[in-house]
């Protein structure tokens, strides 16, 4: 099966074993809005855990933050989002629905280079040419589709440098891009859209204010840069981190939970002194993939994509792509600022923002650095991942297929799960107690319905690391067998060291 094929079966996958519901869905749903279910709580909270450790316990000049919600609404002002927060959308006259023209053009170049690819594999074969040679490479970037590839995306930066509209339309009319669902070409011109939910604040409806819900969770750090810094007395180089709720009004929100209206960011701005930006953009690149890396996610899904056109306010940019099972998309951005926040805070708000530097006596407005990642994005990346139907055979040596969610043992919802052979003779009652030993240190769970060949199916399916089987002959020799959901083989080990057992395979030591 290939990768782009599973997608289907882990949305599934995720409702059936209680990762991720539809919201609201016994009133047929909410689009682009989801419910974290039982398991996919405790893996949420697993990834936000394993990120706050690697940016505030790992780093003693990084804080964290929770910042409210609503602000001011000219924190909004100030920061861009009320006069330049759009995407570009485009209708389609004959399906009745709204696309984001950048996407639809961003998707178009991914089908060309696609196609290159797979033209110079099918020449590299005919030709004996091995990958990475002089001959493939120089294949793979001429060909005609690679050409066309390069010709649209020249021209769709063109379009977005100049703010010119018209031309994304061109582009998707030309290169004949059609509604993916109905085949539709009938194209509408482009217009841009703001993203920020507006809602009211005040007694009445005559006195209220419009305020907005946060598009990002970062202007709540920058407006907060103050009182922290204070506070905490640091010096630069510091961050403030910060996990957070932001909402957009994605119109094209799709692809599951990769873009809803209502997410959650994990954000840190590293505030430090201008003209060292490169230096810690370039350190902040290699950490960040790094923590990916060593929390599971494949390297050869992991790339870094440079922004060809900045923000007006950043002088470098570049994303952490992954592969998802729909393409390379963005995982994390990590950018540098310059000024521009404190700098325009500080000028709506009338109030000064420097920093006082003690060694050269002099006062600034600091630089940011940020690593932008979003939860639910990496929730998706991980269960894309994790995610895998493999053959086995069973204990009559037939053979088998099962489906196991190889997570990082840190993020598995349970560590592990324990298993009384039947229900009597006493063995429920040694497994309880195993339980009560484990669950102070770690999310266990106690399984005895069906049989064990089937518990352990179960509990493949969910990521659980290990199984704990309490036997018949436990009662004699005071030993259990344990299972390795990844390998599927069997120790068996004393009760009293199954504590250390697992603790040994959760050391935080091993990814921070």
């Amino acid at each position: 099966m290939n990768y782009d094929e599973i997608f289907p079966k882990i949305i599934s996958h995720a409702k059936e074993y209680g990762f991720v519901f539809p919201s609201s869905e016994i009133y047929d749903g909410l689009g682009a809005v989801y419910d974290y279910g039982p398991l996919g709580t405790e893996l949420k909270k697993n990834i936000m855990t394993a990120w706050w450790k690697a940016m505030t316990q790992m780093h003693e000049n990084i804080v964290g933050l929770d910042s409210a919600i609503l602000m001011h609404p000219t924190v909004w002002k100030a920061s861009g989002h009320v006069d330049a927060f759009n995407d570009p959308l485009i209708d389609n006259k004959g399906s009745n629905k709204r696309f984001r023209a950048d996407v639809l053009i961003e998707d178009q170049i991914a089908k060309y280079e696609a196609k290159s690819l797979k033209d110079t594999e099918k020449k590299a074969a005919k030709e004996g040419w091995e990958p990475g040679s002089v001959d493939y490479n120089g294949f793979l970037t001429n060909n005609r589709n690679a050409k066309k590839a390069q010709e649209v995306q020249a021209r769709f930066e063109a379009a977005l440098n100049s703010g010119d509209l018209s031309k994304l339309r061109d582009i998707i009319v030309e290169e004949e891009i059609a509604d993916p669902d109905t085949g539709s070409k009938e194209w509408s011109d482009v217009k841009q859209f703001n993203l920020m939910f507006k809602t009211q604040v005040g007694a009445t409806a005559e006195g209220a204010m419009d305020i907005y819900l946060r598009p990002e969770t970062a202007q709540g750090i920058f407006v907060n840069y103050l009182n922290v810094q204070k506070t905490t007395r640091q010096k630069l180089p510091f961050g403030i981190a910060q996990i957070g709720k932001a909402f957009r009004n994605e119109i094209v929100a799709r692809q599951f939970i990769f873009r809803m209206r209502e997410f959650e960011q994990m954000e840190m701005q590293y505030f430090i002194k201008p003209g060292t930006q490169m230096e810690w953009f370039q350190y902040w690149k290699e950490a960040r993939i790094n923590f990916h890396k060593k929390l599971g996610l494949s390297p050869d899904k992991l790339q870094f994509h440079v922004h060809e056109k900045l923000a007006h306010y950043a002088d470098a940019a570049e994303d952490i792509q992954f592969k998802f099972p729909f393409g390379f998309k963005e995982l994390e951005g990590i950018h540098s600022r310059t000024d521009f926040d404190l700098s325009r805070h500080q000028e709506f708000s009338g109030k000064k923002i420097t920093y006082f530097d003690p060694e050269t006596q002099e006062s600034f407005v600091p630089y940011v650095l940020e690593t932008s990642v979003g939860l639910d994005r990496t929730f998706l990346a991980h269960m894309s991942n994790a995610y895998l139907e493999e053959e086995v055979t069973t204990a009559k040596g037939e053979k088998d297929t099962r489906i196991v969610m190889k997570f990082h043992p840190l993020l598995a919802p349970y560590k592990a799960a324990v298993f009384p052979i039947v229900k009597k003779d006493g063995l429920p009652e040694i497994a309880r107690e195993i339980i009560d030993d484990l669950k102070f240190d770690f999310p266990v769970i106690y399984d005895e319905k069906d049989s064990v060949g089937k518990r352990y199916r179960r509990h493949d399916a969910i990521g659980t690391p290990f199984c704990i089987t309490v036997d018949f002959e436990t009662k004699d020799d005071h030993c259990v067998t344990v299972r390795d959901r990844d390998t599927m083989e069997q120790v068996r080990i004393p009760i009293s060291e199954v504590k250390a057992f697992v603790a040994k395979r959760l050391n935080w030591r091993d990814v921070l």
